[in-house]
């Protein structure tokens, strides 16, 4: 009997779509050599059509177990590259830099003033430190000086003597001074030598004038030859009591003599500024030199104090010096106030002097 094999029809193996392939079990070997730390996981690789395969990583690059990553902080690790094949068969690059970023943000760190802004913060503070301590000191060098020592403040002199700051003498205890209502006499009862006028700055003092008492005849020496013996004998009988009398000379020539002459009352003191000297013409006794004498009767106009009266002469130059005078006559006080330089007697020096020994005496 023939034997008969029966013959099964073949099965349709073709596997499924995506199918898995069975896991084959490694050996021995293979296993130990897979075996190793812990690989980074490698993202995969996601080219159109192609499967990309991963090599294993080798023990140096695998992190130490003891390393650890500070949190919230961006740190690029160095991966291995995932070799592919390209378009055309053309390998990929064997390493890229892939960052992995932690979670939360970096910490950014406090920020400091640039140094150059600092520079430039210290130098305006210095500069600003510096003008106000010059503005300062300038301030209080000007406030401290006098006008005429400030540059471009300063008055140009006009001709003017410095004298020092005046003040009226002490009286005798319940003394009243003139023209005041318990005073109907005009009588001067101060020092008489207290009433001169002191020296202005610069001044040299003459040492037969030095503001204490002097004679008729010292007096009388101020006018001509001619006209002396007639003061003289008028002055013995006017009931003078005493004559003061100061004189100085200043850098530029000028010579001043003031005199006087006090009276035992107002009546014999009008006589003679009005009978001997005749103060208000110019008919009087002129000054020793002088040849011819007007009168000045601006500086009078200019010059006035209550209850004196005021009468200024210059002599016309015809000489080389040139004299100016004076005659002031307060109650019971007459004064001669003189004048001279070689050239021209000044005027702005001479009704300065007049106006402060009229002061004086008014």
């Amino acid at each position: 009997m023939t034997e008969q094999t029966e013959t099964k029809p073949e099965a349709d193996v073709t596997p499924a779509p995506e199918a898995a392939a069975d896991p084959v079990a490694p050996t021995e070997a293979e296993a130990q050599a897979a075996a190793g730390p812990e690989s980074p996981a490698v993202p995969e690789a996601r080219a159109e059509g192609e499967a990309a395969a991963v090599p294993e990583p080798s023990a140096e690059s695998a992190p130490s177990a003891d390393s650890a990553v500070p949190p919230d902080s961006a740190v690029a690790a160095e991966v291995p590259a995932v070799p592919a094949a390209g378009p055309e068969g053309q390998q990929l690059p064997e390493t890229a830099q892939v960052p992995l970023t932690l979670s939360g943000p970096p910490a950014a760190p406090a920020r400091r003033p640039s140094r150059r802004v600092l520079w430039a913060v210290a130098r305006w503070t210095a500069a600003v430190l510096v003008c106000g301590g010059l503005g300062a000191g300038t301030a209080f060098g000007i406030a401290s000086m006098e006008r005429h020592e400030v540059p471009g403040l300063a008055t140009e002199s006009d001709g003017r003597w410095e004298y020092p700051k005046l003040s009226l003498p002490a009286l005798p205890a319940d003394a009243p001074r003139p023209y005041s209502d318990g005073n109907p006499g005009e009588i001067h009862h101060a020092d008489l030598r207290k009433l001169l006028l002191p020296a202005p700055a610069g001044a040299t003092p003459d040492p037969k004038l030095d503001g204490g008492w002097v004679t008729v005849d010292q007096y009388v020496s101020q006018y001509r030859q001619d006209d002396r013996a007639e003061l003289k004998d008028a002055l013995k009988e006017s009931a003078l009591r005493h004559v003061a009398a100061r004189g100085w000379t200043m850098p530029d020539g000028t010579t001043t003599r003031i005199h006087l002459l006090r009276f035992n009352s107002v009546a014999f003191a009008e006589a003679f500024k009005d009978d001997v000297i005749r103060a208000g013409s110019l008919d009087g006794p002129l000054l020793e030199g002088a040849e011819g004498v007007t009168m000045d009767s601006e500086i009078a106009n200019d010059v006035r104090v209550s209850y004196t009266a005021l009468y200024t002469f210059v002599e016309l130059p015809k000489n080389a010096d040139q004299a100016r005078w004076a005659y002031i006559q307060a109650g019971d006080t007459v004064a001669l106030v003189t004048q001279t330089r070689k050239g021209e007697a000044l005027r702005v020096p001479f009704q300065q002097t007049v106006t402060l020994q009229n002061q004086l005496l008014g």
